[in-house]
C-alpha cells in the first residue's frame, strides 16, 4: 500500500501540490492523469524520495523495493545485456559471493537463494526483456555509448522492469518507444505483478493496464476506480453536477439580491434583508468550468487539388550514395489519405516522411507530386529549435512575411495563443504549448498534405483527443508516425508497413497489427486476410455527427439565454403588479390590464423557450451518445 499523505510542494513561489492526499490499495495499478504542468511529475519525484515536499509525504511498507528511472541514462563500455542483468543487486551480490566463499555452509545458503529467485533463468528473461524493447541480439551485446540518448532510456527501462520491484514508478515510460515497443510494454505490463502508479498520456494503456486513475488538478489528487473510459465517465458525471450546482447558486443569489435590493429600506424588513445580505456573504461562488486554450488544434484546410498528390514508383531513398534505406516502395497519395506509418524504429520510417515531403531525393525509381502541393512536416526537432526568447507572435510574424497583424493573430488564435498567450515567451511555454506552436507554424500556408512525426510525444490525454478531433476535421492529407494507437485508430484508413528495407501497404487493421506483433498470429497471415474497415467513411461521419452535436449545443445554449431573459423579465412584470414602487419607471405607468397581457405573452413564451431548450438538450445526448 502506498499513502500519499497531504503533500504540499512549493516550486519559485507557486504552490504545485496543496495537501494532496490518496491511498493506493496494495497491488494496485494507478495511472497518475492531470494537464501538461499540473505536478505529476513532482508527485513522482517525492514518492521516488528523489524530492523533499514542504509538508507532508509519502509511506509506504518498509520491506518493500520500489523502483524509479531516474533522469540521467546509463553510459559506459557496458553493454545493454550486462547493465540490464546488474540490476538485480541480489543476484549480482550473490554470484559475486559464490566466487570468493570457500564455506561450504555459506556456499549452500547461496546456491539455495539463487534458485530461489530463479538465478539461472536471469539471462533469458533479460535478452526477452530487451528483444521486447527493441534490441536484438547483435544491439545487446553493443556498448552502451555507442546508443542515442533515447536508446539508453529503453535499456532503463528494461533494467527497471528486470529487477522487478514491489512499487514500480512510471513516468511516461512510452515517450521514447515506437508503437511496437510501446505494445509489447503494454503487454508485458498486464502481467506484472506488483503495485504501479504510471503517469501516462496513452490512452490504450490507461485503459487495458490501469485499475485506478489518480487525476490531479489544482495541486489536489482524486481517485477513480477503474481505468481511463471509466474515468472520463465519472468526471463527467462530477463537471455536470458542479454547472447544475452553479447553476442552482446563481439563481439563489439573484433572488437573495432581489429581495435585498425590495426590502432594505422599508423598516418592517430591514432586518430580514440584513440577514438575507450576511448569506449571501458567506456564499461561496461556484466558478464555471473553465474553457482551456491548450485544447484548441485547428488546421486550416486548404484548396483542393486533383488527384494524386503524390506518387513513388520503385523508388529508393537514403543519406549515404548508393546505400538506399528503402528501396522498390510504390506508393499513391490522394487529397483525402490518412496514411499511418508502422514499423519498429530504425526501419526508415522518418525517412519515407522526409520523402514525402521533398526532403530527401528519391535515388532511384520515380517519385512525382503536385507543382502546388503544400506540405506541412512536423517532427519534434522544430519543438527543440524554438527560440526560447521570441513569443509565438514572433515566430508566426517571421513567417508570414506581408501578412496583416490581424491574419498573424488568426492562425495563432486556431491554435489557443490568443491575447496574452500570443506574447509570452517560449522558453516559459510547456513542451504541450510548444508542441502546438509548431503544429500552428506548419500549417500557416493551409497545406494540402501534413505529415505528422510523433505529434502527441509533449501533449496530455485532453489535448491529444483534439488533435484527433482536429485531423478528422482537416480537409487535406495526413501522414502520421506515431506511438499513439488510440490516435492512429480514430485517424488513420490506410496503413503502411515500413519494414525489410522497403514500405508496403498493410491490408489488416491495427488490432491486426497489434496481434501480429505480440506473436498472435504466426507469419501474420491471418491480418493479411482480416478485411479493411472503411475509415475514410467513419471519420466523415463522425465530423458530421461533431457538426450536427455542436449545431444542436447551440441551439440549447440559445434556447437557455432566452429562459434566462424571460424569466428576469416575467420577474420585472410580476414587481410592477404587486410592488410598484420597486418597478421600472416604464412598467410603473402601464395599467394593471397591460401588465396582465404581457405577463401571459411572456409566459407563453418562456413555455416555448423551455420546450426548446429541452428538445435541444435531449437530440445533444442523443447525437453524443451515438
Amino acid at each position: 500500500m502506498l499513502s500519499l499523505n497531504a503533500i504540499t510542494v512549493r516550486l519559485g513561489g507557486r504552490t504545485i501540490l496543496d495537501r494532496a492526499t490518496a491511498t493506493l490499495p496494495p497491488g494496485s495499478r494507478v495511472g497518475l492523469i492531470g494537464r501538461n504542468g499540473a505536478g505529476k511529475s513532482t508527485l513522482m519525484r517525492v514518492v521516488a524520495g528523489m524530492l523533499e515536499p514542504d509538508e507532508g509525504g509519502a509511506e509506504m511498507p518498509r520491506a518493500a523495493r520500489m523502483g524509479y528511472i531516474a533522469q540521467e541514462t546509463p553510459s559506459g563500455p557496458g553493454t545493454p545485456f550486462e547493465t540490464v542483468l546488474a540490476a538485480d543487486t541480489e543476484r549480482a551480490r550473490l554470484l559475486h559471493d559464490a566466487e570468493t566463499s570457500s564455506d561450504p555452509h555459506r556456499l549452500a545458503e547461496i546456491h539455495e537463494r539463487l534458485n530461489a529467485i530463479g538465478a539461472h533463468a536471469a539471462p533469458a528473461r533479460a535478452a526477452r526483456i530487451l528483444v521486447g524493447l527493441g534490441f536484438d541480439e547483435e544491439m545487446q551485446q553493443q556498448p552502451l555509448d555507442s546508443f542515442s540518448g533515447g536508446w539508453r532510456m529503453r535499456v532503463a527501462l528494461a533494467a527497471l522492469l528486470f529487477s522487478g520491484p514491489d512499487l514500480l514508478l512510471l513516468d511516461e515510460p512510452s515517450n521514447h518507444l515506437d508503437l511496437e515497443a510501446t505494445m509489447w510494454l503494454e503487454n508485458f505490463l498486464k502481467s506484472y505483478r506488483a503495485t504501479m502508479l504510471i503517469v501516462s498520456h496513452e490512452r490504450d494503456l490507461l485503459n487495458n493496464v490501469v485499475d485506478h486513475i489518480l487525476h490531479l488538478k489544482q495541486g489536489k489528487l482524486t481517485l477513480y476506480p477503474g481505468g481511463y473510459d471509466a474515468f472520463e465517465k465519472q468526471y463527467a458525471e462530477r463537471l455536470a453536477q458542479l454547472e447544475s450546482a452553479r447553476a442552482s447558486q446563481a439563481t439563489q443569489r439573484a433572488k437573495l439580491q432581489d429581495y435585498i435590493a425590495r426590502n432594505s429600506a422599508r423598516a418592517s424588513t430591514a432586518k430580514q434583508a440584513q440577514s438575507r445580505a450576511k448569506a449571501l456573504a458567506r456564499m461561496a461562488p461556484i466558478a464555471a468550468v473553465a474553457e482551456d486554450p491548450s485544447l484548441s488544434f485547428d488546421f486550416p484546410s486548404p484548396a483542393e487539388l486533383k488527384p494524386p498528390l503524390v506518387t513513388l514508383d520503385m523508388a529508393a531513398v537514403g543519406y549515404a550514395p548508393g546505400k538506399p534505406v528503402l528501396s522498390r516502395v510504390s506508393l499513391r497519395l490522394d487529397p483525402d489519405d490518412r496514411m499511418a506509418l508502422l514499423g519498429r524504429n530504425g526501419n526508415g520510417k522518418t525517412t519515407l516522411a522526409r520523402l514525402l515531403a521533398a526532403q530527401l531525393p528519391a535515388m532511384e525509381g520515380e517519385m512525382n507530386a503536385s507543382g502546388k502541393l503544400r506540405v506541412g512536416y512536423f517532427t519534434q526537432y522544430q519543438v527543440e529549435e524554438l527560440d526560447a526568447g521570441d513569443t509565438p507572435l514572433e515566430h508566426m510574424g517571421r513567417l508570414m512575411k506581408g501578412a496583416t497583424p490581424a491574419a498573424v493573430r488568426g492562425q495563432l488564435g486556431r491554435f489557443g495563443f490568443s491575447g496574452p498567450m500570443a506574447t509570452q515567451k517560449v522558453g516559459k511555454m510547456s513542451g504541450g504549448e510548444k508542441a502546438r506552436l509548431a503544429l500552428a507554424l506548419i500549417t500557416r500556408d493551409a497545406p494540402h498534405l501534413l505529415i505528422l512525426d510523433e505529434p502527441t510525444n509533449h501533449l496530455d490525454v485532453d489535448a491529444r483527443e483534439a488533435l484527433v478531433q482536429a485531423l478528422n476535421d482537416y480537409g487535406g492529407a495526413v501522414v502520421v508516425v506515431s506511438h499513439d494507437r488510440h490516435m492512429l485508430a480514430l485517424t488513420a484508413d490506410r496503413l503502411v508497413l515500413v519494414d525489410g528495407g522497403t514500405a508496403k501497404e498493410f491490408s489488416g487493421s491495427l488490432d491486426d497489427y497489434t496481434d501480429l506483433i505480440l506473436g498472435r498470429t504466426g507469419d501474420g497471415a491471418a491480418a493479411k486476410e482480416a478485411p479493411k474497415r472503411n475509415r475514410k467513411d467513419e471519420r466523415r461521419a463522425m465530423a458530421q455527427a461533431r457538426e450536427q452535436s455542436q449545431s444542436l449545443r447551440k441551439s440549447a445554449k440559445a434556447a437557455e439565454a432566452d429562459i434566462a431573459r424571460l424569466e428576469a423579465r416575467k420577474s420585472e412584470i410580476e414587481r410592477a403588479m404587486f410592488d410598484p414602487g420597486s418597478a421600472t419607471p416604464a412598467d410603473a405607468e402601464r395599467p394593471m390590464s397591460a401588465l396582465m397581457r404581457l405577463l401571459a405573452e411572456i409566459s407563453a413564451d418562456l413555455a416555448g423557450a423551455e420546450a426548446r431548450w429541452l428538445e435541444a438538450s435531449e437530440a445533444v445526448e442523443k447525437a453524443e451518445a451515438a
